[in-house]
């Protein structure tokens, strides 16, 4: 199981992810994850990563798809794995390609705008916590208060309505035209090409894995 999954921020990724990883016994790869391994194992790679960011500069796709190579050659990735943001961009996934980097599958969670909106802008954390909340899904007890404690809880820069939809629109602009590139290519008839899935994200948590799992077999 060779997986990438793709969908807008908010469309329950994350969860799902969760899921799928423990189901088929896969590890979840994201690029955050392998370049703090890499520069705290010193590897050739990892070193001159670590370079590059320390000059506050993007590390390159080529990078990046060497540090993605020599992390599938850990043991964890016999069964497969997924990937968690990655690839975000069309260059990305030819890079993948060009390596042969094989993916089975390309899952596609897809949720209205709207949706994502009401989910990620209704949330309310408390901060000494970490416990969350939503004023239409979870609601406190008493507006605005921590349940246990009474205290105030906050939103969070990243859930204004604002700044999700700025999200959003840096999705579209990236990463949706991964969904087009992945689902021309499964459509070309090519072997090694993965198979390409879109499933609702709406509904609950377990309505929406039910239909990840049924794609997925």
């Amino acid at each position: 199981m060779r997986l990438i999954l793709l969908g807008p921020p908010g469309a329950g990724k994350g969860t799902q992810a969760n899921f799928i990883r423990e189901k088929f016994g896969i590890p979840q790869i994201s690029t955050g994850d392998m370049l703090r391994a890499a520069r705290a194992a010193k590897t050739p790679l990892g070193i001159e990563a670590g370079k590059i960011m320390d000059a506050g500069q993007l590390v390159s796709d080529d990078i990046i798809i060497g540090l993605v190579e020599e992390r599938l050659g850990h043991g964890d990735c016999t069964k497969g794995y997924l990937f968690d943001g990655f690839p975000r961009t069309i260059p990305q996934a030819e890079a993948m390609k060009r390596a042969d980097v094989r993916i089975d599958h390309v899952l596609e969670i897809d949720v209205p705008d709207e949706e994502i909106i009401t989910r990620m802008s209704g949330r309310r954390v408390h901060p000494a916590s970490g416990r969350t909340y939503h004023l239409k899904f979870n609601p406190p007890r008493a507006d605005g208060r921590d349940d246990p404690t009474g205290e105030l809880l906050v939103q969070r820069d990243d859930d204004r309505e604002e700044t999700v939809r700025k999200r959003l629109e840096v999705y579209r602009a990236q990463t949706r035209p991964l969904v087009d590139y992945y689902r021309k290519w499964a459509a070309a008839g090519d072997a090694k090409a993965p198979r390409y899935h879109r499933i609702s994200g709406t509904g609950s948590v377990d309505e929406v894995r039910k239909r990840a799992f049924a794609a997925l077999n």
